[in-house]
């Protein structure tokens, strides 16, 4: 998406619309995203424990989020909205050159969880588009929701899911609210990621399909923040706030 980009109409009115069916949506997921077990977790270069952490070693990231949640005894992390990452540095190829700005800007939410953990329609949907994008460090296995609310469309992304659920997918597909159409991947298949699932708000896909762009650059904050709305106004997890 160039800077040159204009914001679309319906990104300005999503995150309001969000904020008044708060209480129509489902979980994403079957477990409590305000428990005592969940706890934030910090990828930006402020967080000391990544300055010298090998991100392009899968096994040695899965075992830094590990310590990270035993650090504050939790069992599941989340966290990621906007947040300016270091962990991109992993996979230069998808995300930036020496010749451009690199994109760090994380778009949606991260919940770090066991793979094989079923993902589930917060919201009745149809299927918009499914793809595996198998490159390291991207999505790996994606799937879009259309929904629609007011009659206004916008949609959701799972990034990081397991194959195998996918596989069984088709654009059209009717969903209804809480139904499970995915699981949380594994590495490699994930696009080689400690588990976890990738959530993101979409007010306009901008002609794509099965992709869309889950890190920005800073720079265009504010235009992403309006296209991308928060997606703790469908999760509601405290410690999102």
């Amino acid at each position: 998406m160039p800077a040159s980009t204009p914001t679309p109409p319906a990104a300005t009115s999503l995150a309001a619309l969000l904020e008044r069916h708060q209480h129509e949506f489902g979980p994403v997921l079957p477990v409590d995203l305000n428990a005592a077990d969940v706890a934030r977790l910090d990828f930006s270069a402020t967080n000391p424990a990544l300055q010298h952490a090998d991100l392009r070693d899968t096994a040695a990231f899965e075992e830094l989020v590990s310590r990270l949640l035993e650090a504050q005894d939790a069992r599941i992390g989340v966290g990621g909205y906007l947040e300016n990452r270091v962990i991109y540095r992993r996979s230069p190829g998808l995300f930036g050159d020496p010749s451009v700005p690199a994109r760090s800007l994380h778009l949606g939410v991260d919940v770090w969880l066991r793979a094989g953990t079923p993902v589930l329609a917060p919201l009745a949907a149809v299927v918009h588009s499914v793809q595996d994008n198998n490159h390291f460090g991207d999505y790996g296995p994606t799937v879009i929701l259309e929904h629609r609310l007011e009659d206004t469309p916008f949609y959701t992304l799972y990034g990081h899911l397991g194959r195998r659920e996918t596989l069984l997918l088709r654009p059209g597909m009717r969903l209804d609210q809480g139904d499970t159409f995915a699981e949380v991947g594994p590495a490699p298949e994930n696009g080689d990621w400690p588990p976890h699932l990738h959530f993101q708000l979409i007010a306009d896909l901008l002609g794509y399909s099965g992709d869309f762009p889950g890190v920005g650059l800073v720079a265009e904050r504010e235009k992403w923040a309006a296209l991308c709305p928060d997606p703790n106004l469908v999760l509601q997890s405290r410690w999102l706030e």
